[in-house]
């Protein structure tokens, strides 16, 4: 593995090059390009207002609503978003991978950074929300690199598995949609993790994206440290899984060429 880590150092410039190709052919061809960056988020958070809180009327802990369902739906798109583009990085690129000896995990890993800047895009509308309702900042703050490094472990290796089982088993993509969305209600991104009956609480968190949202919830809107046992728990999960991620791509990218 350590040669492998070398060869995707090696091949960085590589790397770069194909996450702006593909942050380019992401809206390429549309009217409003890059702006589709804010307005698909905020197209979402319009839907979520209205079902969650003005119908549903769940609880958003004493914080503006749009504040509470935004904070939680940027990242969740960050990593649904990767996900699912992610799915068929080797697929679709299936003639340059036959053609081109180059690190093969670039491809997924591509769409990863291709996230993150769309991810810092909607991060402004969100920084700018939270200045325009004088939301305290403190200390707590200083976790949020940390909580992007942890959400962006879990969300490669969950990338790097699907990229290498799509391969072979093309049934794979069409489960990808329906397991994001059973996710998605598994996750607090439009419901406070309180919401969780206390009995079911524990294993609830055990699902690394309930700690990640409840994190940057507790560090962005309430100024407070999150339960570090459950942030603990899913940094275990992000990096162990990563690891065995990243072993399996690699074994299974000997086939690429041949099951394309």
């Amino acid at each position: 593995m350590r040669e492998d880590w070398k060869r995707l150092i090696a091949a960085r410039d590589l790397l770069v090059v194909w996450t702006f190709r593909e942050f380019k052919a992401r809206y390429a061809g549309s009217a409003l390009g890059v702006a589709w960056a804010f307005l698909y988020p905020l197209s979402l958070l319009l839907v979520f207002l209205l079902v969650f809180t003005w119908l549903l009327n769940v609880p958003t802990g004493g914080v503006p609503a749009i504040l509470f369902l935004y904070t939680g739906l940027v990242p969740w798109l960050f990593t649904s978003g990767a996900i699912q583009n992610a799915a068929l990085a080797v697929v679709a690129n299936v003639d340059l991978v036959k053609s081109v000896a180059f690190p093969r995990e670039i491809l997924p890993l591509a769409t990863v950074l291709v996230g993150f800047v769309y991810f810092a895009i909607s991060g402004v509308l969100l920084a700018l929300l939270l200045a325009f309702y004088s939301v305290p900042i403190g200390l707590p703050l200083l976790l949020l690199p940390g909580l992007l490094v942890i959400q962006s472990l879990l969300t490669l290796a969950i990338c790097l598995l699907l990229a290498g089982s799509v391969v072979p088993y093309r049934d794979v993509r069409f489960l990808v949609p329906v397991g994001l969305q059973l996710w998605m209600y598994l996750s607090p991104v439009f419901y406070p993790i309180d919401l969780v009956p206390e009995w079911a609480r524990g294993l609830y968190r055990l699902n690394p994206m309930a700690a990640l949202l409840d994190a940057y919830r507790q560090v962005l809107l309430f100024n407070r440290w999150p339960d570090w046992l459950p942030l603990i728990v899913a940094t275990s999960i992000s990096f162990f899984a990563l690891l065995l991620a990243y072993a399996y791509f690699k074994r299974a990218e000997w086939g690429f060429a041949d099951r394309g």
